[in-house]
């Protein structure tokens, strides 16, 4: 089913019909378009269909499950933002979800309001703010905010919208120590509740695309700090 979107379509891939329905309903509420997929194949020739805003994606499905759909898109190049959705309380879910690409995660059972509200965080992220242009450079990577695009040398990398967000507030500030938990607050929009280990994995997911290029730089005991350029 697919309702007419207002602020953009949102695609959720979920085979539980009772939480499928309860997601839709307050993602309509916030003036959302929904269109619910129980099967994994028929998400992904949704997703290249009909381009959703955003994914609310179960990672328990029977068949293709929601890890492989999201390494899928993110290996052919389609970054969509991406929450995932885990029915325990399962680590290495969640951290193999942020490794290929993930924006977000919760773990069921969920309050659709904050199901909601973390849809609302991740497109604000993936949308950036408009004009006056920016361009930061540190070590030898380049962020332009405006153009939401980076470079290490003259290589562009892609990145996810939480991952560029994260680069973005640490190259802004060069030489500024922050904890994970300051980074959770002011990447994340939220606080410490869904684990500073997320702050870590985004970390070496980071350093991992920029390569020797990387001005990320551990404060052991504090946290992180980019060095300036």
């Amino acid at each position: 089913m697919t309702t007419q979107p207002g602020r953009g379509l949102v695609l959720v891939v979920e085979d539980d019909p009772a939480i499928a329905e309860l997601a839709s309903l307050y993602l309509k509420r916030d003036g959302f378009g929904v269109r619910v997929e129980p099967d994994g194949g028929a998400a992904l020739a949704t997703i290249r269909r009909l381009r959703p805003v955003a994914i609310v994606l179960d990672i328990g499905l029977s068949g293709m499950d929601g890890i492989e759909i999201c390494r899928t898109l993110r290996a052919g190049g389609d970054w969509t933002p991406v929450l995932f959705v885990t029915a325990r309380d399962d680590e290495l879910d969640r951290l193999l979800g942020l490794e290929i690409g993930a924006d977000d995660y919760l773990t069921k059972p969920f309050s659709p309001r904050e199901l909601s509200a973390r849809v609302r965080t991740v497109l604000r992220r993936a949308a950036g703010s408009a004009p006056p242009a920016e361009t930061y450079t540190a070590g030898g990577v380049r962020v332009d905010v405006t153009q939401r695009r980076v470079w290490a040398a003259e290589t562009e990398i892609a990145l996810t919208s939480t991952e560029f967000e994260l680069l973005t507030h640490l190259v802004k500030r060069p030489g500024q120590v922050f904890s994970r938990e300051q980074l959770l607050s002011s990447v994340w929009g939220y606080a410490a509740s869904a684990g500073t280990r997320t702050v870590d994995v985004h970390i070496a997911q980071l350093r991992g695309k920029l390569g020797d290029h990387s001005p990320i730089r551990t404060v052991r005991g504090i946290g992180y700090a980019a060095d300036a350029g």
